[in-house]
């Protein structure tokens, strides 16, 4: 915590595999399966996560935390004390989420890999130690505690994902995963405007202001993703929908057209005869 280049150095290294070095290593090697490894990273990321929310919980926001405006507690107190420390061990685990990444080039997974995956486990350590070193408490920590819930959502959805197919059938949920995400920024933008425009909040405005602007890309970001990935492809099954129903309606159109034509035949044998 001494130096940001530290977390600088981990994030160009993670951006060094995922970019570079892990699509070389990978290219002329078959996709690892992983099964197993991913099941277990997934529950310590929903155990971690659930942790953390509870102690965000207990440590401020279930106790004395104010939704309004809650500054930062400077203070030796245990209670302070203990909010660093989970804002430590949050830096950590946004350390540990590179494994994400990791197992999408391993998995060849390339598809997974997307424009907003890798800006948010880039960008996420660098705001979580700034977090540590100056604001280890207050409003700062709002954004990590609706986080942390939607983590516990997001790695069980993972892995139930890994434990194999038989198990897609629970996993119908995915679309409101997305859902729930962008719902997250959208009360990380609400609840830090509320700060920013208050006269009587002593956090910190520049702050707030950042926290702000984070909000609002990953908004914008996730609000791409979704409708890229849920609104187009309903419209793309639309449309497939009414191609097969228009290539219905032909088949049928000709199908009665031959059974004219062959009673037309039959009725004029039978006249034959």
């Amino acid at each position: 915590m001494d130096h940001p280049m530290f977390t600088f150095g981990l994030v160009a290294i993670y951006l060094s595999w995922v970019l570079v070095l892990g699509p070389l290593f990978m290219r002329d090697r078959k996709p690892f399966q992983l099964r197993r490894t991913l099941v277990i990273y997934n529950a310590f990321q929903v155990a971690l996560s659930g942790y953390m929310f509870y102690e965000h919980l207990m440590a401020g926001w279930l106790n004395y935390y104010n939704l309004k405006c809650q500054p930062v507690d400077y203070s030796d107190g245990p209670m302070s004390k203990r909010m660093l420390n989970l804002c430590y061990i949050y830096y950590l685990s946004k350390l540990t989420e590179f494994a994400d990444t990791v197992f999408f080039v391993l998995r060849k997974k390339s598809s997974q890999i997307t424009w907003l995956h890798v800006y948010h486990h880039s960008v996420t350590p660098l705001e979580t130690w700034v977090l540590v070193k100056f604001l280890a408490g207050g409003n700062a920590t709002f954004p990590n505690l609706l986080n942390n819930f939607v983590h516990v959502c997001m790695y069980f959805y993972y892995m139930m994902s890994a434990m194999g197919p038989e198990y897609a059938k629970f996993l119908w949920w995915k679309k409101y995963m997305t859902e729930l995400q962008i719902a997250q920024f959208v009360l990380c933008i609400f609840h830090t405007l509320r700060a920013l425009f208050s006269n009587q909040c002593q956090f910190s405005k520049f702050i707030s202001a950042l926290l702000l602007l984070n909000a609002s890309i990953f908004f914008c970001l996730f609000m791409n993703f979704y409708m890229q990935s849920y609104k187009k492809s309903k419209a793309l099954q639309q449309q497939q929908q009414e191609k097969l129903t228009a290539a219905a309606k032909e088949l049928a159109c000709k199908a009665d057209s031959n059974n004219n034509n062959h009673m037309e035949m039959l009725t004029q044998k039978l006249k034959a005869h």
